[in-house]
């Protein structure tokens, strides 16, 4: 059996990479980190505080999160959750005016390749 290859587990910060979410459990791999590698076409390296604004936008942009999907392991999500997010897709909110509130020490250090540091800075939830 072949093993998955994951990058490096670190933080925008260049730090090691905290957990997201356990519930709902969230990350590409499903291991509660924004970890990614070359297959995670998406760049779900985000981690954030989802709001309902930003539930409906999704589901208005063709992604629904908040409707459970038993069938995929996906209990849905609400307001409040923490989950790892596309890059492109937090980026495309922000230019919205519609993206959730980021945890930098969450988020893997890939998303800066999409967004740059300055603007997460603006959403940072853990930044004092």
């Amino acid at each position: 059996m072949a093993t998955i290859e994951i990058d490096e587990s670190v933080n925008v910060f260049g730090e090691p990479l905290h957990a997201c979410s356990e519930e709902p459990l969230t990350g590409f791999f499903r291991d509660g980190c924004c970890n990614t590698n070359s297959q995670d076409v998406g760049s779900h390296t985000v981690c954030v505080e989802v709001t309902e604004e930003f539930l409906q936008y999704s589901r208005f942009k063709g992604n629904d999160l908040s409707t459970p999907r038993p069938e995929f392991g996906f209990p849905g999500l609400e307001a409040g959750n923490r989950w790892c997010l596309c890059a492109a897709r937090w980026l495309e909110a922000h230019q919205q005016g519609m993206a959730p509130r980021v945890f930098l020490t969450r988020t893997h250090i890939k998303a800066l390749q999409t967004v740059p540091m300055a603007v997460l800075r603006d959403y940072a939830a853990d930044l004092n």
